[in-house]
């Protein structure tokens, strides 16, 4: 009796193929039984790494930039699709150890950003703007836009990728500023409905009554999604200028709130004269 025909070998492997057949090929040389979630150890990805080559410093920065995602919701909601992503992010590899990056961040985090503590748990801190009149003199004084302070929440991870380097991650989420926007175009939205209902009452034009609605509407969403977008924009430009400042090792102690206002101070007086 003749074979019956069965599925044709694929001669080439999509990417989830190869990785389950590198993860059993790792399971089969060292010897362990498979785990319930087919899992690898480092030392198995290692060994595996180096029976196909890999360069260890490549195969570091790979297991480190793993270790330091950080698990975000995927944002499919009506403020994703109408006014933009809320969280931005930026990651880089820099010289130090996770501690040293770790407390190089939180002093420009806190004296440069006006940013304080929110949470602080092993190789992660995360910062929230600080409201109280010490930051707002230092936001006023230092004339910087400070980006960050619009920012619900500014977390970094720092992760070794050998006892020289460290793999830092920042990121910024901005969901409460989007949901300010987008509250204020619904406002202004709502009183221009207002509008055309009072000039309905007091008997305008079907033109004149559509009017608010039709140029209110329309203006005030591109305002408040273009405020949200150049936000993003800003604080992504401040996270990756904060990863420049760590790679090159020049993000030193900030000015102190003294000598900021003594240089306002001796600016002003300078252009008085």
């Amino acid at each position: 009796m003749s074979d019956s025909p069965g599925t044709p070998v694929p001669n080439s492997l999509d990417r989830a193929a190869v990785e389950r057949v590198l993860a059993r090929a790792t399971e089969l040389q060292a010897g362990a039984a498979p785990d319930a979630e087919g899992s690898l150890t480092e030392a198995q990805i290692e060994a595996l790494a180096k029976e196909v080559g890999l360069d260890p410093i490549n195969l570091r920065q790979a297991m480190a930039e793993e270790r330091s995602r950080v698990s975000l919701p995927v944002e499919r909601g009506m403020l994703a699709s109408l006014y933009g992503a809320a969280t931005v992010s930026a990651q880089r590899t820099v010289s130090g150890t996770p501690a040293q990056v770790l407390g190089a961040l939180d002093d420009w985090m806190q004296r440069q950003e006006s940013l304080i503590v929110q949470r602080q748990f092993g190789d992660r801190i995360v910062w929230e703007a600080r409201r109280d009149v010490v930051g707002l003199v230092r936001r006023a004084v230092s004339g910087r836009g400070h980006a960050l302070r619009r920012a619900t929440a500014v977390g970094a991870t720092v992760v070794p990728v050998d006892p020289q380097r460290t793999l830092v991650r920042i990121d910024a989420h901005l969901g409460g500023f989007r949901r300010l926007m987008a509250q204020q175009q619904a406002a202004l939205t709502g009183a221009s409905m207002v509008g055309g209902g009072i000039l309905a009452v007091l008997s305008f034009s079907a033109m004149a009554v559509a009017a608010p609605v039709v140029l209110v509407a329309p203006l005030s969403y591109f305002v408040a999604r273009s405020a949200h977008i150049d936000a993003a924009s800003r604080a992504q430009l401040v996270l990756e200028q904060v990863l420049d400042r760590l790679e090159r090792g020049d993000a030193g102690r900030p000015p102190s709130l003294i000598s900021m206002l003594a240089a306002a101070v001796g600016g002003g007086r300078r252009t008085g004269r």
